[in-house]
């Protein structure tokens, strides 16, 4: 019977270490993943950085910077001013001079509708 006992206490004290190896090996698992997902995390981030360091670049290889893209802004709409009112200034006495002979130079006419005697 002591014997059995032993036996018995033998298999639950490997049974524990067992359920304690068990246990331990479960936590590696938990640590590797959790290490592994933060080691993943940076790699995003670090190629998410370098592609919008990427692009950064092209757009002002290509676009030029915002400031550089306000300033021809800026120039075109002063030039197209100039343009038109230099338009203005060209055309401003023909059509003043127009405007004035349909204001001075009346033609008094009948309207189309008017019917005589009606």
């Amino acid at each position: 019977m002591a014997s059995q006992t032993q036996g018995i206490q033998q298999l639950l004290a490997a049974e524990k270490r067992a359920a304690e190896k068990v246990s331990d090996a479960r936590k590696r698992k938990a640590r590797r993943l959790k290490q592994a997902k933060e080691e993943a995390q940076d790699e995003i981030e670090k190629y998410r950085q370098e592609r919008e360091k990427q692009f950064r670049e092209f757009e002002n290889k290509h676009m030029g910077s915002k400031e550089d893209v306000a300033h021809r802004i800026d120039a075109d709409t002063k030039v197209k001013i100039e343009e038109m009112n230099s338009q203005v200034s060209s055309h401003k006495d023909t059509v003043m001079h127009q405007v004035l002979d349909l204001v001075y130079n009346i033609k008094p006419e009948l309207h189309k509708n008017y019917v005589a005697g009606a």
